[in-house]
């Protein structure tokens, strides 16, 4: 029996590690919750609102600035720099309304660039110039809702006039309520605890 309660001290730790695991790779349910990256909204503004892009259809300078880049997604989009605060403000109430999860999409139409390309040789496939309502996953980065990651729009989704605000009547700060911890998980766990004590 010595041996059993040796193993019941672990049990707890056990637990607390599967619980941190759950809240590390828990995607945010709603936007505007407190991101778990700091750094995502730089790389956003990396990936999706760089300077310097292109300003034609030429394959040989996109590909050039691809490879300059990376090439290694084969999808990517680009929004114009002058469209920033726009594109900000799509993880308001006033620019976005909520789609689903942590994603928003824009009130209005942007105009952007996709560029589909060979991973590794980075070789140009399409050149697209497009003009549709912004999917953006919104998270709260500084107390500030910011846009983290661009979601292909393939189906030309259009904002529901009936949906929430992106931020849902919110700010960013009260609406980092973090991460939701499912029922399932927790009965779970409870009944490993219960078990455990009744040794």
């Amino acid at each position: 029996m010595r041996v059993m309660s040796g193993y019941q001290g672990l049990l707890p730790l056990a637990l607390l590690g599967l619980w941190l695991c759950h809240i590390s790779l828990a995607k945010n349910d709603a936007p505007c919750q407190r991101s778990r990256w700091n750094n995502a909204y730089d790389t956003f503004l990396r990936r999706h609102v760089p300077s310097g892009t292109p300003s034609g259809n030429d394959q040989n300078a996109w590909k050039e600035y691809i490879s300059s880049k990376g090439c290694d997604r084969p999808t990517q989009s680009f929004l114009d720099p002058g469209d920033l605060e726009r594109v900000k403000a799509v993880c308001s109430d006033r620019g976005g309304q909520q789609l689903k999860e942590n994603l928003c999409i824009s009130r209005e139409r942007f105009s952007f660039v996709t560029v589909r390309s060979e991973p590794k040789t980075c070789g140009i496939r399409t050149i697209m110039r497009e003009s549709k309502h912004l999917i953006l996953a919104c998270e709260a980065l500084e107390n500030h809702c910011l846009p983290v990651h661009f979601e292909g729009n393939s189906q030309d989704l259009k904002p529901d006039n009936n949906a929430r605000g992106c931020q849902g009547g919110k700010n960013a700060a009260g609406a980092a309520a973090g991460s939701r911890i499912s029922w399932l998980w927790l009965l779970m766990s409870s009944g490993l605890l219960l078990l455990t004590s009744s040794q």
